[in-house]
Parts: structure tokens; sequence; C-alpha cells
């Protein structure tokens, strides 16, 4: 390492400031402040000579972390960039949206504060744009092959572009009116804003890839007709099915998916106009879900002027600490206190939906919870502890159950498996020869660096049934092929 000493010298973490919440919840911008050169390259310093770099264990990308964090210790940011990208395609969108397991395998996270992978990599990327470093990188030959991504999220995306520049022929099939899946109408401006996925997506295209934005597969053009027009089939889909909450009033107005809701927000935002837009301005409101999504919403609700926010999670408040069920280097679950929550809101905890109750005009005004106890492993309502919370407006955060998987099992004959996601092999095959699938579609719910990771993975083994052993140009890292597996 260049420094040898850094982490003996800096032994604090440090990150950008976040804009004061006053000025932040007037606009969609994002919360953090510009960075400054000198706390990064102290940070990157502390990166350890370590004898085993458990950070890239960590990473299911593989990501060369301490190469890079050395390089920008050195000033060297255009030869950082380019170790960032041989195994990571988006370092924008990881930098900014990752939870960053690989912070939690650190090494020196064992006896100090983890170093600030996370901030280092979307520093490196930021300027690499701004210096004009990111270029396309067209293929050098094409091969005469095609092969259709269905889902332009990160899975659809880093396949497409591995592809593409191995000479294939690629067109990207997305049933929204934009490309960028969840990226696009999932993820709130200020968590990342949408010129971070612009300028990735004309890099994209000027390398050759096809964008087919407002075509839904299995309804305008069905699923079979696409796999006799192309030689191979990514399905990237993701797993967009929501969870649920069957109980008395969940049929009333008023309560709706959290992805409804951010998916309009991030439309008006765009400049959409949206008919009945479902808004917080002047309601109390209620999110049910503890998670990144429901972080999201409440961030939401407050730029739109609710009265309140109330976040509701059933389970236990996670520890502040690692417990010792999760030791190192396992990526913990941990209380996080995220930018949505300095924001303003109660957090409640052990915390049971039991109805949704309406006025006199037929919509919800509030919700009657109860306290959530364990029994023979179950969490369930405690009997006598219920009480109403005032709820204009209740958003459902409780995570995905899977992909929509009914029009490509009736037209294409691919299997489910039995937790709802699409069945395939270990190289991302599916039954139906040439298809194969990527990213949260095949395991369910998960991180953003999961699905560049299978996405990457799957162009690979693409790549390998349309021309033998061709070798990517970017290769694809072994811990990344193995994580996939």
């Amino acid at each position: 390492m260049a420094d040898p000493k850094g982490f003996l010298k800096v032994t604090e973490r440090e990150l950008p400031k976040r804009r004061p919440v006053p000025v932040r919840i007037m606009d969609w911008k994002e919360v953090y402040e510009p960075g400054d050169s000198a706390q990064l390259r102290r940070q990157a310093g502390r990166c350890m000579d370590c004898g085993i770099p458990f950070c890239h264990q960590g990473c299911p990308l593989g990501n060369l972390i301490p190469e890079w964090n050395d390089l920008m210790w050195r000033g060297e940011g255009r030869a950082a960039i380019e170790r960032l990208h041989a195994t990571n395609n988006f370092p924008e969108f990881t930098g900014r949206l990752c939870p960053a397991p690989c912070e939690s395998a650190c090494v020196l996270g064992i006896n100090q504060p983890a170093v600030t992978i996370k901030q280092v990599e979307v520093s490196i990327i930021d300027q690499a744009f701004g210096s004009g470093w990111v270029q396309p990188q067209p293929p050098g030959r094409l091969t005469g092959k095609t092969v259709a991504v269905v889902g332009s999220g990160p899975a659809g995306l880093a396949a497409a572009q591995q592809l593409t520049r191995a000479g294939h022929t690629v067109a990207v099939y997305e049933r929204d009116d934009r490309i960028g899946g969840l990226l696009r109408y999932g993820i709130p401006d200020f968590k990342m804003e949408k010129k971070h996925l612009e300028q990735r997506l004309a890099q994209m295209t000027a390398e050759g890839t096809r964008f087919r934005a407002g075509v839904e597969i299995g309804v305008d053009l069905s699923w079979d007709e696409l796999r006799r027009r192309y030689d191979a089939v990514v399905v990237a889909t993701g797993a967009l099915v929501p969870r649920d909450l069957p109980i008395p009033g969940r049929d009333l107005p008023g309560v709706h998916f959290a992805m409804e809701y951010l998916t309009q927000s991030n439309r008006v935002i765009a400049g959409d106009d949206v008919f009945d837009q479902i808004s917080a301005e002047g309601k109390h409101v209620v999110v049910l879900g503890g998670g990144d999504t429901g972080a999201d919403c409440i961030g939401t609700a407050h730029r739109q002027g609710a009265l309140s926010v109330t976040n509701l999670a059933i389970g236990k408040q996670p520890s502040p600490t690692r417990s010792e069920e999760q030791p190192w280097p396992m990526h913990p679950t941990l209380f996080e206190v995220q930018s949505a929550h300095e924001e303003g809101g109660q957090r409640q905890y052990l915390a049971s939906t039991v109805e949704f109750l309406a006025n006199d005009a037929g919509q919800v005004r509030a919700i009657r919870v109860a306290e959530t106890e364990y029994l023979d492993g179950r969490r369930v309502p405690k009997a006598g502890t219920e009480r109403e919370i005032p709820a204009d407006l209740v958003l459902l955060a409780l995570g995905f159950t899977g992909p929509e998987t009914e029009a490509a099992a009736d037209q294409l004959a691919l299997r489910a498996t039995d937790r709802g996601n699409f069945a395939r092999e270990a190289d991302y095959a599916t039954d139906e020869p040439g298809v194969f699938v990527a990213g949260d579609a095949g395991r369910g719910q998960s991180l953003i660096v999961w699905a560049i990771a299978e996405g990457r993975a799957a162009a690979a083994s693409v790549d390998r049934y349309l021309e033998g052993e061709t070798q990517l140009p970017s290769p694809i890292p072994a811990t990344a092929r193995a994580f996939a597996v």
C-alpha cells in the first residue's frame, strides 16, 4: 500500500456531510454535500495491506477494493476507475444504493470503524465521468448473433453491456416508458439523481446496445415469438410482485403498495403529469415495513409535505452493534439511521397491524395495531394491547415475493421454483435452450450488487452458448462466478 501506516494515523471513519434537513426536504436532489478530496484521500489511506482482503469476499462482484483505494490515495483517479470497471459495470449505482457488505467484511472493522469503501467507490466514478474518462467501448467485431434482454434494471443492463462488448447485437426490452427499471421509477432522486442513469445509458447506446421501451413481453410481444426472433434471451425482469397484508380493511381507498406510490412520485419529478397522484401532502402517513423501500417512502412523504410520518415494523429493533450470531466478516443486521429517518417521523418496532379502519366516507382514517409477541417462533398480535394510529395514507413496504412468471410459463414453458422464482441451472440456463435468467427473477429480492454480479455472470454463459468459449472483454471475477452459483 502507498501508506502502510495509514490505518494507524487515521482511526476515525469520515463521510461527506448531509445537507441540512430543512434545506434538503425542499427539493429532490441527493442529500450529500460535495465530497472533500483531502477527506477522501485520508479514508482511502486507511485501507490496510491485508494478508487476505476479506472485502473481496464480502462483495459479490469481487471488486478489487485495496487496489483502487491505493490508487485514489496516490491521486491516480484514471487508473482507479479502470480497476473499478474491471469488475463493476455501474459503480455510480452501487456507490449510492448498495448497503456495502464489503465494509462489513473489512479487516480493519474488527477493531476500528471500517474503511469508507462505498464513498471511495462513488467518488472514483463521479470523478471519472466529470473528467471524461468514461467513454463508449464498442466491440471490435460483430458476431452476427442476437440477444434479447427482458428487463432494464441493473441485472439486465449489466448483461446487455457485457454481451454488446462481446460483439453480439443486443436489444433491451422494458415495459415502462423509460429505461431503467427500479433504478428509474423505484429509487427516489434524493438517493440517486437520474442524471447518473442517463449518462450510463448514453454510453451503452453509443456502444451499440439497443433499447426498446414501452414493450411488455408476454403482452405486446409473446415470449415464444421473442425466442424465435433472437438467438438467445436473458430474463431479467426482477422480483416485482409485492408482499400484501390481507387483513380487514385492506381494500380501503388510501392503502397502497409502496412501489405504486414511489413510481408516481418519480414520474412527477421527471416532468410527467400523473392523474390522481397518490400524495402525502397534508396527510398522516403510516409506512409498514422497516427496510430500504420503507425509508424511501418516508423521505418522499416528507418532501411532499406530510403532516406526520409513522414507520411500523413487526419485528424487534435491530442492535446497533454486531450480535454473536453475525460475527465478522458476515454482513450483520444493524439498526440503521438513513437520511430519511433524520428528516422526521417516528419509528416503532414490535408493532403488528391488525386492521385498517374507515371514516364515514369509506376511506382509511386509522390503523389498529397491537404489540408483537413471539409464540412458537411465530410473530402474532398480543391480546389486549390494541391501539389506533391516525392514517390518511398507508404504504405497504413489506418486500416482494418474486417475479411475475405466469406469461413466461404459459408461452415459453419456463418453470418456477417452490419459492416462486424462475427455475435455472448453475450457469443461469433454463430448461428452454437459449433462455437464461439473471438477477432477482432467479434469486428473489436481493441487493443491487448481486443483480450486477448475476447479470455479468449470466452474460458469460450466454456468450459461451452462442460462441463456444469466447472470452468477454471484461472478465467475470472468480468470486462473482462462485457467489452466483
